[in-house]
């Protein structure tokens, strides 16, 4: 081989060398696993895993990458995880979707539909025993010094919500009731209709939902306040991976395509949530404001 060839052949193999050295970080992103991060929308984790693992096989489909589902039993942990970079895409509360998109740049691309419908509402119930008819009961003389469920801090309709209606009137819960407690809002059902909490706080999807799966009465489940229309649940995605952009419209294209292919795959999303539907911030900002003028989010 003569030495210019010798040279040429050398300069190839370096440069080929270099690129698959380059290419391999990109290749590797490509490969590795996303993790769809989901609340806890059922009664345990193993059935939740069981109710959403379909549609993280719908999506590792469509976007040509494993999928690792992964069940956070909290709202704020969710929201904690999807902001620390633990978790890629997550299906999470709106007051979550709203923290993790304050602290960390996280970013909405498309929201549930429950019954085709983009909004859920916040309640707060009682139970036929308590002597509580209405939210005056619950905010007057009748109400003071009783006990209150919360959802967690990252709940919206749990927390949030009730906690701006609550301070909008005047009322600071932590003097108003004997005893305050944060827990699921399964639990939160479960207490209050069987007399063990006088009140709390949950949304109209899960009492809706319990009453069907026999869980709860709706008589001992007495609503006596519901919140205005509140935007369902967000598909948010971790700041970084949101500048994909062509994965952004790859995921909200197999998202779009959910609704039309319940018909042949119907365990694709729990009963009476039908598809999702392209949303952006601004859907949220309702919640945001409640954020802030509760003091629970601190202004930028």
């Amino acid at each position: 081989m003569n030495p210019c060839h010798r040279r040429h052949v050398l300069t190839r193999a370096l440069a080929l060398g270099a690129a698959a050295t380059l290419a391999t970080p990109a290749l590797r992103a490509q490969a590795a696993p996303l993790v769809f991060g989901v609340g806890l929308f059922q009664p345990d984790k193993e059935k939740n895993d069981a109710t959403y693992r379909p549609l993280a096989q719908h999506l590792a489909a469509r976007l040509g990458r494993p999928v690792t589902l992964r069940t956070v039993d909290s709202w704020e942990g969710l929201a904690k995880s999807l902001a620390a970079g633990e978790t890629d895409i997550a299906l999470m509360g709106p007051w979550g979707y709203v923290l993790a998109q304050h602290h960390a740049g996280a970013q909405v691309v498309a929201t549930i539909l429950y019954d085709g419908r983009p909004e859920y509402f916040a309640i707060i119930i009682t139970h036929p025993d308590s002597g509580l008819a209405s939210l005056d009961d619950l905010l007057g003389a009748p109400g003071r010094g009783r006990s209150f469920a919360f959802g967690d801090k990252g709940s919206t309709s749990g927390y949030l919500i009730p906690l701006h209606m609550f301070q909008s009137r005047g009322i600071d819960p932590l003097q108003h009731f004997g005893r305050v407690v944060h827990t699921r809002h399964q639990a939160i059902q479960l207490q209050v209709t069987a007399g063990q909490i006088d009140a709390g706080a949950d949304f109209n999807r899960n009492r809706a939902a319990m009453i069907e799966a026999g869980l709860i009465r709706a008589e001992r489940s007495r609503v006596i306040w519901q919140s205005a229309p509140l935007p369902n649940d967000a598909v948010a995605v971790r700041a970084a991976l949101h500048q994909d952009s062509g994965f952004v419209k790859r995921l909200q294209a197999a998202l779009a395509e959910v609704g039309s292919l319940r018909a042949t795959q119907p365990t694709l999303l729990p009963a009476h949530y039908t598809g999702f539907v392209e949303r952006d911030a601004t859907f949220y900002k309702p919640i945001r404001d409640a954020g802030l003028a509760t003091g629970a989010l601190a202004p930028k």
